[in-house]
């Protein structure tokens, strides 16, 4: 398995985000901390060690595998890297364990890794015939395989709709339903197969393999991307010293909503309207780093097309929660 063909996406943009919290020593004279909530095959962490050498790094991943491949790749590092198997919503326990409360740096780089795409037997990737699995930790939870053949129709709908906002849901669910009582799904290409001869011609000839939107959705689904999110970011944000910094590389617009919207409560004043001045308590906690969401250079999507979705969302934290 080649690590040299993993490409960061938008790494010198992330450097650049929170090189402001992690080039100088944390108060009190202590190495800043960056975290690192998605290691996949290290890429990031490899240069964020790199660019930062006071730093270290904590990184968690749940994969088993890419901990394995990333653990080579960061032995140079030394102690100055801990690894950890963990979701990333599991941040404040593995902090907690660790005894470092908080943090300078952390950087998401949500969706699915390199190795999870280009290994085939691990059935993300709708581009080649594989056992339809898609779990991030092939250790727990259930397959995309069990997802399509025991979900009841309704929910299935649900999950496409919600999660890869097909259009067609309906139309690729009653597809999926017919064909899973005469034999159940377990392979990827038969699946793509039904997708491409239910959908109507319209609907293929936009937006690439017809088959995208599904695959994300079961994957979505699979691993629980959008609750752990949901719990991830503000966990992230809560960990973050004052003066800390964060950046988050989405790939879809839900997660990208999702971050969104994290950043820009923390960046609100929570004072109730007509204050003549606003107490400290009610004063915003962050400050938003991008305009929007920074997308990749056309240079960069032309070097690496897995870059091309990708969507940049930066802050730092500039108050501490005032208690109660």
């Amino acid at each position: 398995m080649s690590q040299t063909r993993h490409v960061p996406v938008m790494l010198r943009r992330c450097l650049d985000l929170l090189a402001p919290a992690l080039d100088h020593r944390a108060a009190g004279g202590a190495p800043p901390t960056v975290v690192d909530c998605t290691l996949g095959l290290g890429g990031h962490s490899e240069a964020l060690l790199t660019a930062f050498p006071e730093a270290r790094l904590v990184a968690l991943d749940r994969d088993k595998e890419a901990l394995r491949l990333s653990g080579e790749r960061l032995a140079p590092f030394g102690d100055r890297a801990t690894l950890v198997h963990a979701v990333y919503d599991e941040l404040p326990d593995v902090l907690d364990r660790l005894g470092t409360p908080k943090v300078q740096g952390v950087l998401f780089d949500l969706g699915v890794s390199s190795m999870q795409l280009d290994e085939a037997e691990r059935g993300f990737a709708y581009a080649q015939d594989a056992p339809l699995d898609m779990r991030m930790d092939q250790s727990t939870g259930i397959s995309a395989a069990e997802v399509l053949n025991t979900y009841p129709p309704g929910e299935l709908v649900r999950i496409l709709r919600q999660y890869g906002e097909e259009k067609q849901a309906k139309r690729i669910v009653s597809a999926i339903v017919r064909d899973r009582e005469k034999e159940p799904f377990s392979t990827s290409g038969r699946l793509v197969d039904l997708i491409r001869d239910a959908l109507p011609q319209a609907a293929k000839r936009t937006g690439g393999n017809p088959a995208k939107r599904t695959f994300q959705a079961l994957r979505i689904e699979v691993n629980g991307e959008l609750s752990v999110l949901e719990r991830a970011v503000p966990a992230a944000v809560g960990a973050l010293a004052v003066g800390g910094r964060i950046a988050v590389l989405s790939y879809h617009s839900l997660e990208d909503r999702l971050v969104k919207q994290v950043f820009a409560a923390g960046a609100a004043t929570t004072a109730p309207p007509g204050l003549p001045v606003v107490p400290e308590r009610y004063q915003p906690r962050l400050r938003l780093l991008t305009r929007g969401a920074e997308l990749p250079t056309e240079e960069e999507v032309a070097a690496n097309r897995r870059a091309a979705p990708a969507r940049l969302r930066g802050a730092e934290r500039i108050r501490e929660e005032e208690p109660g």
